[in-house]
């Protein structure tokens, strides 16, 4: 999918949401974007692997990853131009500009060859991006269909706070609200049922009583 093809209400509404915020992103989300860097120290990423991350927003965790895994390529991919803006700006600060490669478009629907001339890659992940994406579902499935044989996809989003207080819970939700992100109750089955659609393995987590939920989809060699 273009940038010109892409769908105008959401891009506009992450661009507007996103025009001001994502200035001091970063600085605030540390408190509350739980079970991130564990998401990234487990992608193990083979040597001179690539790497795929869908709402990559800010550029935070994927100059965090780039750091990590030396060897490894970099691609992200963002609905939002303010925020890839943004990306570009750390990325370039942190001279990873060689090895990450940044474009605009929708997680739902994107053609990875096209944007990035990588049709496949060996890890993909999705860092609290699916709370944000209208049809979330689809960005799992088109995760998946970007995946190389043996790769695996890692995401890692708001859970329902099961074990956590009403009064938080309510709170918490409230909060998010004001951000357009809603917590996704039916991720771990999607997750599993995409898992054994596509014959992968599958492992999931629960981080800190339910305020985070992580989980890795290991496609077939």
């Amino acid at each position: 999918m273009s940038t010109t093809e892409l769908p105008a209400s959401h891009a506009e509404l992450m661009d507007g949401v996103y025009r001001w915020q994502r200035h001091i992103y970063d600085l605030t989300r540390k408190y509350y974007l739980l079970g991130r860097d564990r998401l990234i120290s487990g992608l193990d990423v083979p040597q001179g692997g690539t790497v795929l991350e869908l709402g990559c927003g800010t550029g935070r965790n994927i100059i965090l990853a780039a750091r990590r895994y030396p060897e490894a390529r970099f691609f992200g991919l963002d609905i939002s131009a303010e925020m890839l803006e943004t990306a570009s700006a750390a990325i370039a600060r942190e001279n990873l500009s060689d090895r990450v490669a940044l474009a605009r478009g929708d997680a739902t629907d994107f053609d990875a060859g096209a944007l990035f001339g990588v049709a496949r890659f060996d890890r993909v992940f999705v860092s609290y991006s699916l709370s944000m994406i209208p049809g979330w579902e689809k960005t799992i499935s088109e995760a998946l269909a970007a995946l190389a044989p043996g790769g695996s996809l890692h995401v890692v989003d708001f859970g329902q706070q099961e074990g956590l207080p009403r009064w938080f819970r309510a709170l918490l939700r409230g909060w998010l609200k004001k951000f357009h992100v809603t917590p996704r109750e039916s991720l771990r089955e999607v997750l599993e049922s995409e898992s054994r659609r596509t014959g992968a393995s599958f492992h999931f987590r629960t981080l800190y009583r339910g305020y985070a939920w992580l989980g890795v989809i290991g496609a077939a060699k």
